[in-house]
């Protein structure tokens, strides 16, 4: 909250400071007053989106997760592009976890590798946190003549 009192000339000591010529260099450069925090919410959906962006990657998430998700995205704005991403969010630094379902036949090393490359790029570039480490669990593989796991029931 801002202190108002009034100075002799009978405007408040605020009003004083933004227009005293001082005030404009004090303090530094304007883009470092003040501070900014990026949520986990927020780390998550940049790495879910560039995750699912490589090449091999068939889906996000475990079995379950997938699910209750197929559930959720059926629901009209509600598709979680996070599923399947864990961040601990630091001051300047952040940790992933994912976990994906590879296609049938490419290099599980490869993917993983491309992943990893895809979300700390994205990551930092998109928040200027630095990505100390980006895990990656292989839950499943995509056969080619699996058919997609949807819920046997329409949500209406």
């Amino acid at each position: 909250m801002t202190d108002m009192t009034e100075n002799r000339g009978g405007e408040s000591e605020t009003a004083a400071v933004r227009r005293s010529p001082l005030a404009k260099h004090s303090g530094g450069d304007a883009g470092s007053r003040g501070r900014t925090t990026i949520a986990d919410g927020v780390v998550e959906k940049i790495a879910g989106l560039a995750a699912r962006d490589v090449d091999g990657v068939h889906a996000m998430g475990s079995g379950m997760s997938r699910t209750f998700g197929a559930v959720r995205d059926r629901v009209p704005g509600s598709k979680s592009v996070s599923r399947g991403v864990k961040a601990e969010v630091g001051e300047v630094q952040a940790a992933l976890d994912l976990e994906i379902v590879v296609e049938y036949g490419v290099s599980i090393a490869d993917v993983a590798r491309d992943v990893r490359e895809n979300v700390i790029t994205a990551v930092e570039r998109m928040t200027g946190l630095e990505v100390v480490e980006v895990n990656i669990a292989v839950s499943d593989v995509k056969l080619p003549d699996e058919e997609e796991e949807e819920p046997e029931r329409r949500i209406q």
